[in-house]
């Protein structure tokens, strides 16, 4: 499967973040297979494969089911997402990401660390884009946070 193959690049990606806990995947007696088999068991979770023309280029995982935050209760939120780096920066994230919210209507929170302003400034730019600005965003423990509406739930400018 694709997502197995190019599992090890997305670690690698994420590695260098400091968040301490997938480079200790190991240490802690998980597998990187154990891991994307948790992935696909999680009853809660869409494991989508991002494709350009008609080639996979990434992968992003989307969790369903009312969950409480300190912003009200949200449906949907980005667990996962990643672009192999040769089709990064070619607008095929931005792309992706407007069609699975456009699938997933209702209420969404995206969550990326602080350390990590690539992913800052991608999700800013996107959900702003999609949502033309409106958004709440918060930082706390070196995390930031994004709440919004998306699809039949709200109204797009120009739609």
């Amino acid at each position: 499967m694709w997502i197995e193959s190019i599992y090890r690049d997305y670690l690698n990606d994420l590695s260098p973040l400091g968040t301490g806990f997938f480079p200790a995947l190991r240490e802690i007696g998980h597998r990187e297979p154990d891991q994307l088999a948790s992935w696909f068991a999680d009853s809660s979770a869409h494991l989508l494969t991002i494709l350009k023309e008609e080639q996979p280029v990434g992968f992003a995982m989307v969790r369903t089911g009312p969950t409480a935050t300190d912003r009200g209760s949200v449906d949907y939120s980005m667990a996962e997402f990643f672009i192999a780096r040769p089709w990064r920066r070619r607008g095929i994230g931005q792309e992706a990401v407007r069609l699975i919210f456009d699938r997933f209507s209702g209420r969404w929170h995206i969550m990326e660390y602080l350390r990590n302003p690539q992913a800052v400034a991608f999700w800013r730019r996107v959900v702003s884009a999609y949502t033309a600005g409106r958004y709440q965003e918060r930082a706390q423990s070196g995390e930031l946070h994004q709440y919004f509406e998306s699809g039949a739930r709200r109204s797009r400018p120009g739609s």
